[in-house]
């Protein structure tokens, strides 16, 4: 198996940090806007038992990882693109 050689290993740490960057800024634009759906439609005035607040931690958790999950293709352009432009050789 060959060596990286340094031009390839830079490139391969700016590619993950890329994604990190990009996947902390998804990771927080669903947060607030998991929050900001929550707020509007007050979600919580639903739960009056514990059996409903048990299922409200499910039901709020699945609409952050839909949003979270939405950003994936978005990511992988982004990254793919970055990655497009670096010099390789």
């Amino acid at each position: 198996m060959a060596q990286l050689t340094q031009v390839e290993l830079a490139n391969w740490a700016a590619l993950y940090a890329a994604t990190a960057l990009c996947c902390a800024i998804a990771l927080a634009l669903s947060v607030v806007g998991a929050g900001v759906h929550l707020f509007r439609t007050r979600a919580w005035n639903d739960v009056r038992t514990f059996r409903q607040a048990l299922l409200f931690l499910p039901k709020a958790w699945w609409l952050w990882q839909r949003l979270y999950l939405r950003s994936s293709p978005v990511i992988i352009a982004i990254v793919g693109w970055f990655a497009l432009t670096l010099r390789w050789s």
